[in-house]
């Protein structure tokens, strides 16, 4: 039966199609016959026990340049829809998590994917800490002598924000580097959050692996390479993606995790591994779908679309 779907996102209009992972779920609920409404997080409403928003009918088309069509706006009750998929992009800061908040109080009569409220108690640095014995050594912390002794005992570090994204904020520190306290100081003047601080995984320089979960099992992986002056491998910044298979310490750490993320309601999740090492667990908005079937993997946002419609 055909489903009505609102996907809270960042404007159509902003996606690049090739690889977007809400695209590509878009193009599959369009092609088993569900409707699509649009909405921007800016227009979600909560009026008493009320959650509404301006919502606008939706088509897709995988054209570059003429990807999308969109009706008028019409103020609606969102628990009138089906499923409600909450796909914007962090930062995860206060907006966002407020979203959540309002969200939390349509599911799962609506269905939200993923479940705001674990979306909210889950922020993806935080998250994988629960599995300390699957990850490097990591320090959350403002203190600079916290810092610096961590380096002190570790060597080479990463330094990142603890709510970004996308790879924004990230810095790789050698051992005798001697900006660590100046660092420290801006990032200081930036954040009000702690940092986190880990240390540096030369298997870096072979890729960071993006390995997506549906329902607590792996079904996909690709490869970012850095490029050669680079210490991330984000694909917007110059990463090279490549088709990568899981190995067995990958299916290990997949395995450890899903009981986790079934019993969290994540229905879609992004991990990132180095080397051995699990470094972060997304599920705000994960992406490498499009990348993974373009290297002739899985057709994971099937798969994604057959386990909501099991869950409605």
């Amino acid at each position: 039966m055909p489903l009505k779907i609102a996907v809270q996102m960042d404007h159509i209009s902003t996606v690049s199609i090739a690889g977007d992972t809400t695209f590509a779920l878009c193009l599959e609920a369009q092609r088993r016959g569900h409707r699509l409404y649009h909405y921007t997080p800016d227009r979600l409403s909560l009026l008493g026990s009320t959650v509404f928003a301006r919502i606008e009918e939706m088509q897709v088309r995988d054209e570059e340049g003429s990807h999308y069509s969109l009706g008028e706006p019409v103020r609606t009750d969102l628990s009138e829809m089906d499923v409600v998929l909450l796909r914007q992009d962090p930062p995860f800061d206060m907006n966002y998590i407020t979203t959540t908040h309002i969200l939390e109080r349509i599911h799962p009569g609506t269905l939200v994917v993923n479940d705001p409220a674990w979306v909210r108690n889950s922020p993806e640095k935080i998250f994988v800490t629960e599995f300390s014995g699957l990850m490097p050594e990591t320090l959350i912390t403002k203190d600079p002598q916290e810092v610096a002794a961590f380096r002190r005992q570790h060597g080479d570090i990463i330094v990142k924000p603890l709510y970004g994204n996308g790879g924004a904020g990230v810095f790789h520190l050698h051992e005798a580097d001697r900006n660590l306290a100046s660092l420290l100081e801006l990032f200081g003047q930036m954040f009000r959050e702690p940092f986190i601080v880990q240390r540096y995984l030369k298997d870096v320089r072979k890729g960071d692996k993006r390995i997506i979960l549906i329902d607590g099992e792996p079904v996909g992986a690709v490869n970012r390479v850095p490029a050669e002056h680079e210490s991330r491998s984000n694909m917007h910044i110059g990463g090279r993606a490549e088709k990568a298979e899981l190995t067995p310490r990958e299916r290990e750490i997949c395995a450890a995790i899903g009981p986790s993320l079934r019993e969290r309601g994540f229905i879609l999740v992004g991990i990132d591994v180095i080397g051995d090492w699990m470094t972060e667990i997304n599920v705000t908005s994960p992406t490498g779908v499009r990348e993974v079937k373009r290297f002739g993997g899985a057709d994971i946002a099937a798969l994604f679309w057959d386990a909501v419609e099991a869950k409605r």
